[in-house]
């Protein structure tokens, strides 16, 4: 009988004076047949089937699947993935921490040992998203909103440290150190990882799964990652596979160079708005080309970090001579170094000149063809051409839901710190950050920011009053950087002050405008604008009041600040005059190829050496929190913050029989493109929605509201924010934005959470009906947990975003696709109707499902939906009620 190819392909590499044992994937290929255009995100994958066959979750017909995938570029195989760790920020990771809370008192409960409740994984937690831009445009900036921030989360954060304490495995980057993915690409991050098992060392490539959608960011490192949500998660950390289908490779050529004054925030945006043309939801990018020769690992960070954007599983980067210089830049350790190139290597996992792997479809691009862009209004996919931006303005505004044509508004205003009357426009630029881990990693486009506001001091230009300007890098050693290249005071000059570390304007923390602004806003009714170098802008994220969102890259935010209205042609308009009164034009002020290369080599090893030498320490207000020393939390039944969630309550050891759907009424009928953040918003909380009235009744003040964002550890807010936000367009109730429906029999108007409660006491279930693309952007587990809490058992939509859809099924609730060229309309549904759904212990992945509509008048209509549980393993975690419930009850057996 022969050895598991696991134990044929068993193998030493000599680096130096260390010998490390791999999984040598050539040796597999003489058993399996050729794999050298295998492309190399696959062989990432080929190696961890090899390195993880058990004949069980992982068979020698997997990784035979995994090879044949080369004669058709596909395959419909389910397979079993092991990444070496996990990524969390704490808006995703304060609730999985109070998932493993809640599922170690379920064990005790049910009679288990609670220590079995602990992350199995290396689980690395950067608290990044909790800093708000309360305070900005002086020097006191960061201090304040530090210590603002300190003040309103200490319950998350005696939380989080006690889980520091509490499980093995489980490490927490403190606030004010960067955002997660910039400290994973910069620091944490190892392309090829190494540890002892049984007296050697092991040697295999880097892999994760991260709770935010951006953790495709580390793909430019040669690290294969991508998001998941945060239930996934902890079954990853608990020791679950990720269960998933045999990608589809799309390969995107890049050729050529980008032309001087084109930023690789104009090359992403190019990128973003190609592949979601082309369709890559669910599939895997491989970036190739001569053209990666020339394209520094930054930029590639800033392409790979928008996957989610351009809707693909990752966007992947193989491993090559830029990967080795970025990784001595940013302070690796040399012998690393030489393992990741050895490795890489001998495994054919390096990036060759030439290199044309086997993909299942292609686009190129030229990237001396890509020109000056912004993203916007609403969607990071949808570029604009810097000279289009005006017109693309003024057609948003035709759009508005409650204006068919808008006219012209304009505002008189008296600016409280200087006592100066203005005028708001309508396109009045009122928010302008250089925010989030897209931008804020790199270098280039920084520097390029910090030279643009230079150039524009120089020439007497200052920002419009009106313009809320930040500066929010995803690092300390950016500081660094733009303080040695002699760049911050311009920067603060022009308002871009130091406003915290962390992911503030592009998840929703942008802060209160001030005063007068919001009252001229809503005044006037005006449509104001926000300019971000983040990667989103999705409708109702960035600031209640602001309606058009703008993604763009460092130095044109700085530029937008300057000329204060998104009406102004950049290309052709001036953007100010200088001290003379003659015209300044973007193009006088925009920084030389030579300036930006200059300033970039003044970034050094010895920044990243001192800024992670303490990385894990944090301020002496973080390191003075108390915690208990106990294996399970002390819940504060008081708390607003932190709450022992409900849905272990009625667990039992064995689990029910899945129970057919019988007359559910709907919830709520979507449009196209509904959101997580439509679905469960992370930014601000209104005093009059259910989540504000439930918080007002436990005696907090609305200054002290924070976020829905930092309030994801109690059930009781985050069931209430469920489809609150208030952009959201329901259409059973035409003309309504917000988070509104029709409770049937009584067709009575209700905030969404109050009719869900009231169809929970009449003991109805829910559904709710959607068109294209439901649930793409962030990987939210609170959009599908939310749902379950207000009783919603089945989501019937178009199609479905790959991350949204695994957290439905995570969570129990079953996500059925309508036939093709059958939607909400086609049936003319008005959300009157009663949906059954039959035969629910027969499912199968894929198979069709009968769902019988029910008219007011009587009338039925069958449909035959198609089962979007797509692999047995989910079909085993429906089955379980969710995913953590299987957990659970393996760790009883």
């Amino acid at each position: 009988m022969s050895l598991p190819l696991r134990e044929q392909s068993q193998d030493a590499l000599q680096v130096g004076a260390k010998t490390y044992h791999y999984y040598s994937l050539p040796k597999a290929a003489q058993q399996l047949g050729n794999i050298d255009r295998l492309p190399k995100s696959m062989k990432v994958l080929l190696e961890n089937l090899l390195r993880w066959q058990d004949g069980d979750s992982v068979t020698e017909e997997d990784i035979q699947a995994l090879v044949a995938w080369q004669k058709d570029a596909h395959a419909d195989r389910e397979i079993a993935y092991r990444p070496a760790r996990v990524l969390m920020q704490d808006f995703t990771g304060v609730p999985a921490v109070v998932d493993l809370a809640a599922m170690r008192e379920a064990v005790k409960r049910l009679g288990g040992d609670v220590a079995k409740v602990n992350p199995l994984s290396p689980v690395d937690l950067v608290i990044d998203h909790s800093v708000t831009v309360d305070h900005f445009g002086d020097d006191d900036a960061f201090e304040e909103n530090v210590r603002l921030e300190m003040e309103r989360n200490h319950e998350r954060y005696v939380f989080l440290r006690w889980g520091q304490k509490a499980f093995n495995r489980f490490r927490v980057v403190p606030p004010g150190t960067g955002i997660c993915h910039q400290v994973n690409l910069e620091y944490l991050g190892k392309a090829i990882w190494h540890e002892t098992q049984d007296g050697k060392e092991i040697a295999y490539p880097d892999t994760l799964v991260g709770t935010d959608s951006h953790t495709t960011m580390i793909n430019a490192l040669g690290v294969l990652g991508w998001g998941v949500g945060g239930i996934e998660a902890e079954a990853a950390m608990l020791g679950q596979p990720v269960s998933m289908l045999i990608p589809d490779v799309v390969g995107f050529k890049l050729t050529g160079k980008l032309r001087p004054g084109i930023t690789a925030t104009d090359l992403v945006l190019t990128v973003t708005q190609m592949l979601r043309k082309h369709g890559v939801v669910g599939k895997f990018v491989e970036f190739y080309g001569d053209g990666l020769a020339d394209l520094p690992l930054a930029d590639r960070a800033t392409i790979a970090n928008m996957a989610p954007e351009y809707g693909a599983t990752c966007g992947f980067f193989p491993i090559d001579e830029v990967t080795l210089s970025y990784m001595s830049l940013t302070g690796r350790d040399a012998e690393l170094v030489k393992l990741v190139e050895a490795y890489a290597k001998q495994q054919g996992m390096w990036r060759n000149p030439g290199d044309e792997p086997i993909f299942t479809s292609t686009l190129a691009l030229d990237m001396a063809q890509v020109e000056s862009s912004i993203a916007g209004p609403k969607r990071p996919q949808d570029r604009v051409a810097l000279g289009d931006v005006p017109a693309t303005f003024d057609a948003s505004n035709e759009l508005e839901v409650n204006h068919a044509q808008k006219p012209h508004k304009s505002v008189s205003y008296v600016a409280s710190e200087t006592g100066d009357r203005h005028q708001l426009d309508d396109g009045a630029v009122v928010i302008a950050a250089i925010t989030s881990c897209t931008n804020t990693s790199n270098p280039s486009v920084l520097m390029a920011a910090g030279l643009l506001a230079k150039n524009a001091v120089e020439r007497g230009l200052q920002r419009q009053p009106w313009v809320k300007a930040s500066l929010a890098p995803g690092s300390k050693v950016v500081s660094d950087y733009l303080a040695a290249a002699r760049l911050t005071s311009y920067l603060d000059e022009l308002g871009f002050n130091l406003v915290g570390y962390g992911c503030t304007t592009c998840i929703g923390n942008s802060g209160p405008l001030p005063d007068e602004i919001e009252s001229a806003i809503k005044e006037g009714d005006i449509t104001v604008g926000a300019v971000l170098s983040g990667n989103r802008n999705f409708e109702g994220r960035i600031h209640p009041l602001v309606k058009t969102n703008w993604l763009a890259s460092p130095p044109l935010v700085v530029a937008y600040a300057l000329a204060g209205n998104m009406k102004i042609n950049l290309q052709t308009d001036p953007i100010g005059q200088d001290q003379q009164g003659n015209d300044v034009f973007l193009k006088d002020i925009w920084p030389s190829p030579e300036e930006i290369a200059e300033s970039v080599g003044k970034v050094t090893s010895d920044m990243f050496h001192k800024e992670y030498a303490e990385v894990f320490d944090g301020t002496p207000e973080w390191q003075q929190i108390k915690v208990s020393e106990a294996a399970t939390y002390d819940w504060d039944e008081g708390s607003t913050y932190i709450r022992l969630s409900p849905f272990f309550d009625d667990m039992e050891k064995e689990p029910k029989a899945v129970q057919d759907i019988h007359g559910a009424r709907i919830l709520a009928m979507l449009g196209d493109s509904v959101t997580t953040d439509h679905i469960s918003p992370a930014g601000s909380i209104k005093a009059e929605s259910p989540a504000g009235r439930y918080l007002l009744a436990h005696g907090v003040e609305r200054n002290d509201f924070n976020s829905y964002g930092s309030r994801r550890g109690n059930h009781e807010v985050m069931m209430r924010g469920t489809f609150a936000n208030i952009r959201i367009r329901n259409e059973m109730v035409p003309g309504v934005e917000g988070g509104y429906t029709r409770h049937f029999p009584s067709n009575e108007q209700l905030a969404i959470y109050d009719a869900a409660m009231k169809y929970q006491a009449e003991g109805v279930p829910l559904a709710v009906i959607a068109g294209k693309e439901y649930g793409s952007g962030s990987s939210r587990d609170w959009a599908a947990k939310g749902p379950r809490l207000q009783g919603v058992r089945v989501v019937i939509a178009e199609s479905f975003e790959r991350i949204h859809r695994s957290n439905l099924i995570g969570m129990g609730i079953l996500p059925l696709e309508f036939p093709a060229g059958v939607t909400r309309k086609t049936l003319q549904l008005t959300g009157e109707e009663r949906i059954d759904v039959a035969e629910l212990s027969q499912l199968k992945p894929g198979c069709t499902v009968k769902v019988t509509l029910t008219r007011p008048d009587g009338t039925q209509e069958t449909l035959e939906t198609r089962c979007r549980i797509d692999t047995g393993n989910e079909l085993t975690y429906y089955q379980n009620d969710g995913i953590l419930h299987y957990v659970i009850r393996n760790m009883l057996h």
